[in-house]
């Protein structure tokens, strides 16, 4: 239940930020919150990260749909996993239903936090780097655990 919750905190996080950019802000505005450091900056992608591959809407549908049901498929193995796995797990979850949800919607992903040297970015993005993070640092916690 609790991979549940951080799912959807993941997701209405992320929507309700992105809903906020575009209803106060114009494609393309920016707003300096520590100049030339960290700014607010509404950027629709139509790509993936980095504005990798992009106008391939149906590409990264097809690929999120088939990333969640393999999930909802592995479930039960899932919950055999130590915590910090599931909690991955959900975090990219979440990240990954929250861009779905954009793509979705109009094809493109509501990007915002910009650090000026990094391409903008977005809660969902957050979520799924750290999901990413958090499993790799279980799986190479746990091996250095099993070589001890």
């Amino acid at each position: 239940m609790y991979l549940i919750i951080v799912v959807f905190v993941v997701v209405m996080l992320d929507q309700i930020t992105k809903y906020m950019i575009v209803r106060n802000m114009t494609e393309g505005m920016s707003i300096p919150i520590i100049d030339q450091v960290f700014h607010l900056t509404f950027v629709l992608n139509p790509g993936a990260a980095f504005g990798m591959l992009e106008h391939n809407r149906e590409f990264f549908i097809i690929m999120a749909i088939v990333v969640l049901m393999f999930v909802v498929y592995m479930r039960k193995k899932i919950l055999e996993e130590p915590l910090p796995i599931q909690i991955g797990i959900a975090l990219f979850v979440g990240g990954a239903l929250g861009n779905l949800i954009d793509r979705m919607k109009t094809g493109l992903v509501v990007d915002f936090f910009d650090f000026r040297i990094w391409p903008v970015f977005n809660i969902a993005d957050i979520a799924i780097c750290l999901g990413v993070g958090v499993m790799i640092w279980s799986i190479i916690r746990e091996e250095l655990k099993s070589r001890n």
